[in-house]
């Protein structure tokens, strides 16, 4: 699947279902999300309303036959005022349609338009042991900007994180 047969847009609150079924899908591959259970609709209601187009954008990939394969989000670093111009990304993809290029053209997108949204930086945290999602951002050109051992466990084995960064416009100070 191209980027070409894919339509990228705002999530609605009918997505949410979808949102949260393949965001659980990653959770027993223990190598995309902390979280060990799945969640459900009701407890991501907050989350997604956090998101709304011209603040904190949450998109969805839908395919042709108006499938959503995947999403893309934009949230609040540290809850901070000092920290608005910087988001963290998450970005998830359906099982079935993994290695299609739905992560890097929803990631481009991010890049690209980054900065319509006053952001000036955005973070990703990835595990280590992820190959595939720190080639993904690595080839989006983002960094490793920090690097914390040991700091997460998943079925008793001790994970790493790595903290990728990205600039959209050069430091002012």
């Amino acid at each position: 699947m191209t980027g070409s047969s894919l339509h990228l847009r705002d999530a609605t609150a009918d997505d949410l279902s979808a949102i949260v079924e393949i965001y659980n899908a990653s959770i027993p591959q223990r190598i995309a999300t902390a979280d060990l259970k799945p969640v459900s609709v009701q407890s991501r209601r907050a989350w997604f309303e956090a998101h709304t187009p011209y603040h904190r954008p949450l998109w969805v990939a839908e395919t042709k036959q108006h499938q959503v394969a995947g999403w893309l989000s934009f949230s609040s670093f540290y809850g901070r005022a000092a920290y608005n111009a910087t988001v963290e990304i998450g970005v998830y993809v359906r099982p079935e349609c993994r290695r299609q290029g739905i992560a890097r053209t929803l990631l481009t997108r991010a890049v690209n338009e980054g900065s319509l949204y006053d952001l000036r930086t955005l973070l990703a945290y990835v595990f280590a042991h992820n190959s595939s999602s720190l080639r993904l951002f690595e080839q989006a050109g983002f960094t490793e900007w920090g690097y914390l051992p040991c700091v997460a466990e998943l079925d008793g084995i001790e994970r790493d994180l790595a903290i990728l960064g990205k600039r959209l416009r050069p430091c002012s100070g």
